[in-house]
Parts: structure tokens; C-alpha cells; sequence
């Protein structure tokens, strides 16, 4: 019979999480899956989620795989076997829980934007920043940072493949609210999610486009849009089941959003944000144009990235088609063979991973509370633009 070692236990890192929707069933399965593919050096636990309502938050513990619930945020911050507090709620909910958690000595992982108003923001930011002199972490969840051919877009302009940059060209095009009778849920109310498109899905490519160039935001002249005033409210707001009650309330946030940026580093920028491109589902596109090169990519084919050596003679000269998929690209290697492509839900896995490393490790993770402060500066910059008919306003 053979022998075996006793290998000591690895150590542990308990995590709570507050809100289980979409993010949250997103964040679960990052929770859940990066353990068993990712090399991490502790273990996360998934000890409870906490929800408004008993029977829901019950339910979603079970499907979502967490150990136990609760209807108190509160409570999660009394619990010593809690070490992470991963706020997935409505942004109007993310700077009174972010700080009373990094207050209790918590790490935090919280979604984005980081909050509905920059006063918040800032606030989140120097209470990460008093935190973090004790050892305590905190990360804002830009997940799409985490994709393997945009992180290796940021590799490659860090490398020179683009030269000095001359445009930045960025989309985020959805569909999902096109139809008028879609209810009044919380992302439409200006006092619950802070803004619309812009805050959305704006802030993502507003992100991403400061990360892939190392280039920050500095002026912008924007235009904000609203498409449908008005839109029936959810049952639940009416006491009805199963149907969508006749009552209306008011759409508060914008429909769509485009705006022009000027970088510090001499850039010229355009960004356009909008849930109403009809048969768009998620087209997060990206297109970087520089002196000797330009890198685009497009999120419905979020495995490739089109890059074009301005180098190369016009003869043969062409936007070469990377998949991203190779051992050595980033992230890839800790998943499949060549060629069999990763998805969505993988960013996820591969931002947990990430703070479970930092913070295992003590080191600050990114996307930092000030990276979050920065793109609320820039969202607040586009909404007093739009207000003042899309002046050049300084972020």
C-alpha cells in the first residue's frame, strides 16, 4: 500500500457577498470556478449571501452555491470568518456598504461604476486609500479588463505596436430596451443606478480605453439622450403576478450617450454608449489608431483581437487576426487547448483570481477605488457637457 504526505491545509479566505441578480449570479460562478482552474494561494469559501427578501435570498444561496444567507448587509460585517465583502447591488447602495465594510477591516470588491455621484466616489477612494495603511484591500470590478486578447492589446501597446496614439474609437452597443413596453426596472431610475447607458456600459469603455493606453480623460464634450419618457412598471411596484401592470413611471436616466474626449497624452477620442443599436446584444468595441499601428476588437468576438503593423510594406500590408487563445497569451493558459475559446463568465473567474492573489499577497489590487474615482469623474464631466450643450467640459 502506498504512503502519502500530509500537505498542511491551505488557508482560507472567506468571502460574503450583497446582491445575487446578475452580477451577483456572475460573481458566484467566479467564486465557485476560480479555485479549481486558477493556481491561487488560499482558498476562497464562499461562506453567505445576503438579499432583501428571506425566501429569495434562501434560494439564490442554493442555486448560487453559498453556504448560508442573510437579509442584513450589516450582519455579514459582524462575522469574523468573513475576510472579502463583495457588494453586486444597485449603485445607489455601493458607498454606504464599501465603507462600512473597509471600516470593519474587510477587503471589498465592489461592481461598477464605484458610485452614483463623485462625491461618493471620493469618499470611497479615501476611505480605500485609510484602509489600505492597515492591510485592508479593495478593488472595483471592471471585469472586461480581464479578457485575454484586450488584456494582450494593453501588452502590445505597452510593447509599441501602435506608435504614438492618435485616436481612440469606443462602443458599447446593446438593444435590450428598444421596445417601449419594457418595464421601469432599477437600471432606468436615476436615483437607484446614478445614471443610464453613460454609467452602464459607458464606463466600461471608458475604462478600458485609460487602461489599454496608460492615457487618461481630460476634457469632454458630450450629449446625453433619452428615447422613451415613460414605461410601465414592473408588477411587483403594483401588487400584480405575472403580468405588467398598466400603470407608468417616469424613465430618469439617459437612453444613450456620445461624447468626445481629449487625453493627456494628446489623443483624440470618441465614445458612444447606447441600449437602443436594434440587434446589437453586446458589441463592446475598441479600435486604437497610432503612428505605426492599430489594434481593434469587438466583444461579440471577444476571443480575437485585429491588429495592423503600419510597418509592414503596402503590398502585404493588413489587419492580422490573433485568437487569443495560446498558453502564453494572458489568461488563457489556465483553461483549454488552442483554438477552443473562452466567454463571458470567464472574465469573472479571472478577476477573482486576481484579487485573491493580491490580496493573499497583500498587494493593491487594480482596478483600484481611485481607477473607479477617475471614470466617475469622467461620466460626471460628460453629464454637466451634455447639460451645457456638449461644451468642452474639463473631467
Amino acid at each position: 500500500m502506498g504512503t502519502h504526505e500530509t500537505e498542511a491545509p491551505m488557508r482560507t479566505l472567506g468571502v460574503a457577498m450583497i446582491g445575487y441578480a446578475f452580477m451577483g449570479a456572475a460573481h458566484s460562478q467566479g467564486w465557485r470556478t476560480a479555485p479549481r482552474f486558477c493556481d491561487l494561494p488560499v482558498e476562497p469559501r464562499m461562506r453567505l449571501v445576503c438579499g432583501r427578501t428571506e425566501s429569495a435570498t434562501r434560494d439564490a444561496a442554493a442555486r448560487l452555491g453559498w453556504g448560508g444567507w442573510v437579509t442584513d448587509w450589516r450582519e455579514v460585517l459582524e462575522r469574523d470568518d468573513v475576510d472579502v465583502v463583495d457588494i453586486c447591488t444597485p449603485g445607489d447602495t455601493h458607498a454606504e456598504i464599501a465603507l462600512a465594510a473597509l471600516e470593519a477591516g474587510k477587503h471589498v470588491l465592489c461592481e461598477k461604476p464605484l458610485a452614483n455621484t463623485v462625491d461618493e466616489a471620493e469618499e470611497m477612494q479615501a476611505a480605500a486609500e485609510k484602509a489600505e495603511a492597515r492591510g485592508v484591500l479593495s478593488a472595483v470590478g471592471f471585469s472586461y479588463r480581464r479578457t485575454p486578447a484586450l488584456a494582450l492589446a494593453r501588452r502590445l501597446v505597452e510593447e509599441g505596436a501602435v506608435g504614438t496614439l492618435h485616436h481612440i474609437r469606443a462602443q458599447y452597443l446593446q438593444d435590450w430596451i428598444v421596445d417601449p413596453a419594457f418595464p421601469l426596472v432599477w437600471r432606468l431610475r436615476k436615483d437607484r443606478a446614478g445614471s443610464g447607458a453613460l454609467g452602464d456600459i459607458g464606463a466600461h469603455i471608458i475604462d478600458l480605453s485609460q487602461y489599454l493606453t496608460g492615457q487618461r480623460l481630460t476634457q469632454v464634450a458630450g450629449h446625453l439622450r433619452r428615447f422613451v419618457d415613460q414605461r410601465p412598471l414592473p408588477a411587483s411596484a403594483t401588487g400584480l403576478s405575472g403580468s405588467v401592470a398598466e400603470e407608468t413611471g417616469e424613465v430618469t436616466v439617459d437612453d444613450a450617450a456620445v461624447f468626445f474626449a481629449r487625453t493627456d497624452g494628446g489623443a483624440l477620442a470618441t465614445y458612444e454608449a447606447t441600449r437602443f443599436a436594434t440587434g446589437r446584444k453586446n458589441g463592446m468595441r475598441i479600435e486604437l489608431n497610432g503612428s505605426t499601428g492599430s489594434i481593434a476588437f469587438d466583444f461579440e468576438a471577444m476571443n480575437e483581437l485585429h491588429v495592423y503593423d503600419a510597418t509592414v510594406p503596402a503590398a502585404g500590408a493588413g489587419f492580422r487576426r490573433i485568437l487569443a487563445t495560446e498558453p502564453d497569451h494572458p489568461y488563457a493558459g489556465s483553461w483549454w487547448p488552442p483554438g477552443h475559446g473562452l466567454g463571458y463568465e470567464h472574465t469573472f473567474v479571472h478577476e477573482i483570481a486576481d484579487f485573491v492573489r493580491d490580496v493573499a499577497e497583500g498587494r493593491p489590487p487594480t482596478p483600484s477605488f481611485a481607477d473607479g474615482l477617475q471614470v466617475q469623474r469622467v461620466l460626471d464631466a460628460v453629464e454637466r457637457s451634455s447639460d451645457a450643450d456638449s461644451v468642452w467640459t474639463a473631467v
